[in-house]
C-alpha cells in the first residue's frame, strides 16, 4: 500500500518552534480553486425560453417523375404488340390512375427545427440554413403557441446559417436574446441548450463545452464548439447559451451511429456567425473575401522540402488567373504564414480570417518562399463575385481506378513509374492541354507514391519545384535531392486539372525494402487535400 505523505513531514523543522508559550500556527496550505455547479438553470431557463422558437417548413412536391413514368406521375404505358388483348385493358388503367392522380393534392414535406430572435423591434430569427432549405412556406411558433408566417431574409449554404423575419404585432411582444463572446469559452463551461427535438416543442439541456475548434468537414469553415448537451433532431438552429444567457453558439450537428443524441453534438461559435448574419440582414446574402488560391496543409515533408523548419501556415497548390494572389505576386509553392497581422499557423485559419476581411481592403500578406520570409500586400476580392464570374469550382478530385503499369521509367525509391503523356491519356486522364510534365502510369502499393495518395493519371508537373520535361527528370531531380541530404521531395501533382503538392519521403534503392509498409489495396486513391480560397 502506497504510504501516505502527510503535509507535516514537509515542514522544515524550525516551523515548529514554540514562542510565547504559544502553539505553533497552522502551516498555509496553497488555495485551491473551489468548484461551483450551479444548483438549479430554472431561473436562466425561464428567462430564456420565450426567446426561442420552434421553426416548420414545408415544401410541395409534386408526383415524382421517373424514368418509369409518362411525365405526370403516372407509369409508362407498357409496349405491346398491335391488336394485343392487354392493350385495351391497359389504357383503361391508365385513364382511371391519371383521373386519380388529378385529383390529389400536392405531397407537402415538413422540417422542423429551432432558431431564436435576435431582434425584437424589427423580428428578425436565427436558424440554420438546412431547416428553410428549399422552402416554400416558413412558419414559426413563440413559447406562448402563437404561431405566424416568416419570410427568409437570407440564407448561407457554406456557414449554415439562414435569417428570418416576421411582422412585429404591437400586441405580442417578442424577447430577444444577445450574442455573446465565443472565443472566452473554455473546455469544461458550462452551456443551455434550448431547442425544438422531435417536434415537442421547448425543451432545455445542460452540458459543457467538450472540445473547441472541432473540424466535421461540414463545410469550409468548420470551427465547432463541440459539447455533451443533449441535442437531437429538431434541435437545429436553436441557440446554446453560456451561464450569463448570452447566445455563444448555434446548435447545428450531432454525431450519432443511432439518430438519438450520444452526448456528441456541435454548435456554431458565435463569433464567426455573427458577421454572416450581419451581412445577410443588410444584404440577403454573404460579401466574403477571396485571395484566388488553392491551398493545403503544410505536413513535416513539405516543410522539410521547402527548408522550413516548423510545418506551419497554409500551402499555394495553385492561383486563378488575374485573381488578388496572382496580382500580388504570388506563386505555387509558397506558404502563407500571416495575413492581415494574423498569424497563420494551420491552413485551415487561413479561408476564415480571409472570409472576414473587408472586400476591397489592402492587407499585408507574408509568405515563405526560397527560404526566407517575405511580405507583400493584397487587395481582397469577393469570392460571391468571383463564383458568378466561373472563376471559383469545386475541386475535381474524382478517383480513378489504378490501372497496370506500363513501360516507363521507373522511380523504386518511391514506387513509381512514370512516362510521356500521350494524347489518349490527355481524355482518358481529363488532362488539360496546357498541361505539361510527366504521367504516372504505375504506382507500387507497398511504397510511399501509394502511401501519399497518387494514382495512375496524375501528371507530376514539378520536382522540388523544377519543371519535369521528360520522364528521366522525376529520377534525376529525386537523385540529387537525396545527395544534398533531403530525406523528402516536393512533387507538384495535376490530377484532372487539380493542383497539388505532395511531399515524397525518399529512400536509397538499397534500403527501400527494409521496413517498408505494405499499404492495403484500394479500388479508388484516397483524394490529395485541398482547399480552395
Amino acid at each position: 500500500m502506497q504510504k501516505r505523505v502527510s503535509f507535516l513531514s514537509l515542514i522544515p523543522a524550525a516551523a515548529f518552534a514554540v514562542t510565547l508559550g504559544l502553539a505553533p500556527a497552522a502551516p498555509a496550505r496553497a488555495a485551491v480553486p473551489t468548484f461551483n455547479a450551479p444548483n438549479s438553470f430554472a431561473d436562466l431557463a425561464a428567462r430564456l425560453e420565450p426567446a426561442v422558437v420552434n421553426i416548420s417548413s414545408t415544401q410541395k412536391v409534386m408526383p415524382g417523375s421517373d424514368e418509369d413514368d409518362d411525365g405526370n406521375g403516372a407509369p409508362a404505358m407498357p409496349h405491346f404488340p398491335p391488336g394485343s388483348p392487354f392493350e385495351d385493358f391497359f389504357q383503361q388503367y391508365m385513364q382511371r390512375y391519371g383521373q386519380q392522380q388529378q385529383q390529389m393534392a400536392p405531397i407537402p414535406m415538413a422540417s422542423l427545427g429551432s432558431g431564436f430572435v435576435i431582434d425584437a423591434d424589427k423580428g428578425y430569427i436565427v436558424t440554420n440554413g438546412h431547416v428553410v432549405k428549399d422552402a416554400e412556406d416558413v412558419r414559426v411558433t413563440f413559447h406562448d403557441d402563437t404561431t405566424v408566417d416568416a419570410e427568409v431574409v437570407g440564407k448561407d449554404d457554406k456557414m449554415d446559417l439562414a435569417v428570418l423575419k416576421v411582422k412585429v404585432d404591437k400586441d405580442h411582444k417578442l424577447t430577444a436574446v444577445p450574442f455573446g463572446d465565443s472565443d472566452k469559452m473554455r473546455v469544461g463551461d458550462w452551456v443551455l441548450a434550448i431547442g425544438n427535438p422531435f417536434g415537442l416543442g421547448g425543451t432545455v439541456t445542460a452540458g459543457i463545452v467538450s472540445a473547441q475548434q472541432r473540424d466535421i468537414n461540414a463545410g469550409p469553415y468548420d470551427d465547432f464548439i463541440q459539447t455533451d448537451a443533449s441535442i437531437n433532431r429538431g434541435n437545429s438552429g436553436g441557440p446554446m447559451f453560456n451561464m450569463n444567457g448570452d447566445v455563444i453558439g448555434i446548435n447545428t450537428a450531432i454525431f450519432s451511429p443511432s439518430g438519438g443524441s450520444v452526448g456528441i453534438g456541435f454548435a456554431i461559435p458565435s463569433n464567426l456567425a455573427k458577421p454572416v448574419i450581419q451581412q445577410l440582414i443588410s444584404f440577403g446574402h454573404t460579401r466574403r473575401g477571396w485571395l484566388g488560391v488553392r491551398i493545403q496543409s503544410v505536413t513535416d515533408e513539405i516543410a522539410e522540402s521547402l527548408g522550413k523548419g516548423t510545418p506551419h501556415g497554409a500551402l499555394v497548390a495553385s492561383i486563378t488567373p488575374s485573381g488578388p494572389a496572382e496580382k500580388a505576386g504570388l506563386q505555387p509553392g509558397d506558404i502563407i504564414t500571416g495575413f492581415d497581422g494574423k498569424n497563420i499557423s494551420e491552413m485551415r485559419e487561413l479561408p476564415r480570417i480571409v472570409a472576414e476581411t473587408s472586400i476591397g481592403s489592402k492587407v499585408k500578406l507574408t509568405y515563405w518562399r526560397d527560404g526566407k520570409s517575405n511580405a507583400t500586400t493584397v487587395e481582397v476580392g469577393e469570392l460571391e463575385k468571383a463564383e458568378k464570374e466561373g472563376l471559383v469550382n469545386e475541386a475535381s478530385d474524382d478517383d480513378q481506378q489504378q490501372q497496370p503499369a506500363e513501360v516507363g521509367v521507373e522511380v523504386k525509391s518511391v514506387g513509381l513509374t512514370v512516362r510521356e503523356i500521350k494524347a489518349a491519356d490527355r481524355d482518358q486522364y481529363r488532362i488539360p492541354n496546357d498541361v505539361a510534365g510527366v504521367l504516372v502510369s504505375g504506382v507500387d502499393p507497398s511504397k510511399e507514391a501509394a502511401l501519399k495518395g497518387l494514382t495512375p493519371g496524375d501528371v507530376i508537373v514539378e520536382v522540388n519545384q523544377q519543371a519535369v520535361k521528360a520522364p528521366a527528370d522525376v529520377a534525376s531531380f529525386m537523385d540529387q535531392a537525396e545527395k544534398a541530404g533531403r530525406s523528402s521531395v516536393l512533387l507538384l501533382i495535376n490530377r484532372a486539372g487539380d493542383v497539388r503538392f505532395v511531399a515524397l519521403r525518399v529512400k536509397h534503392e538499397k534500403d527501400s525494402d527494409a521496413g517498408s509498409t505494405k499499404a492495403p489495396s484500394l479500388d479508388k486513391a484516397p483524394p490529395m487535400p485541398g482547399a480552395k480560397r
